[in-house]
């Protein structure tokens, strides 16, 4: 069972294309298989534990339909992901493609997102940061109002 994957790390894609992961996250993995892919709404890409990833899938596949082609584009998209194995140094290899996708250039950061791993280039994910803080605090103040309408958040 994989643990909750936090944390926010500074890491150096080598020459060859590989990233270390740290310590903290391949604890939490465990000797989880894991799944690498780009994501399709921000330029970074997404490591998950295989397993959570095919529960994903399993239910992206049930709620979808491939007779749809607005279906079928969102499945192109969902299923484009490779197997990836950490090696015995902590490295996982970044293919040449989804490198270019993500931008990622020598200094790159990776996050703990809870259920998966997000991997940025460093520069882009700090231009992408304070574009997002509007964003950020809107959605902030929406979740606050659910949670004080259910019942939950902090009380005053």
């Amino acid at each position: 069972m994989v643990e909750r994957l936090k944390g926010q790390s500074e890491v150096t894609l080598d020459e060859k294309g590989r990233i270390s992961l740290p310590a903290a996250l391949r604890r939490a993995l465990g000797d989880a298989e894991l799944t690498l892919k780009p994501c399709d709404y921000e330029e970074c890409l997404w490591l998950f534990p295989t397993s959570v990833y095919q529960e994903m899938l399993a239910e992206y596949s049930k709620n979808t339909n491939i007779l749809s082609k607005k279906d079928r584009d969102f499945r192109r998209r969902l299923f484009n992901s490779q197997d990836v194995e950490i090696d015995k140094a902590g490295r996982i290899p970044i293919p040449q493609t989804y490198r270019e996708f993500a931008g990622l250039t020598k200094d790159c950061l990776v996050f703990g997102q809870g259920d998966y791993i997000e991997i940025w280039d460093k520069e882009k994910y700090h231009q992408y940061y304070s574009e997002s803080k509007e964003d950020f605090v809107s959605v902030s103040e929406e979740l606050a109002g659910k949670l004080k309408n259910n019942g939950g958040g902090s009380k005053e």
